[in-house]
């Protein structure tokens, strides 16, 4: 049985949680700010938090030690969560936090579609 800090369902509920802080952080601090300038911004801040995070806990790791395939499918990713970030950044700037986050959380449902397409999982009611 899985520890808490173990648990894929206690981070992934920590994740909501920051991710719901996120969207009211956000609100507030780009009400005088370009959107892409509070994104870049952002960007740095988690830069430097999760070096440290690394570096404290001894986790760095060679490039070389990665595969091709990783490191390609991380850049993806990472071109995914800048483009994600700057719309979103772009909406905040113009709509209501209450508004804008809903809509961004359709991506659980896009995340569902494309995990049933891309990566053959199952869908079923006990999984939501």
């Amino acid at each position: 049985m899985a520890t808490l800090g173990t648990s894929w369902q206690f981070w992934a509920f920590l994740a909501a949680v920051f991710a719901a802080l996120t969207a009211i952080f956000a609100k507030v601090g780009i009400e005088n700010v370009n959107s892409d300038f509070a994104t870049f911004l952002r960007t740095f801040v988690v830069i430097a938090a999760l070096g440290a995070i690394l570096f404290y806990t001894d986790q760095f790791q060679p490039l070389n030690s990665l595969s091709k395939k990783s490191i390609v499918f991380i850049v993806l990713s990472g071109l995914a969560t800048g483009a994600s970030w700057v719309c979103y950044f772009r909406a905040l700037k113009l709509g209501n936090a209450s508004q804008v986050a809903p809509i961004d959380k359709l991506s659980v449902v896009f995340v569902a579609i494309l995990g049933v397409m891309f990566l053959g999982e199952q869908l079923s009611l006990g999984n939501w």
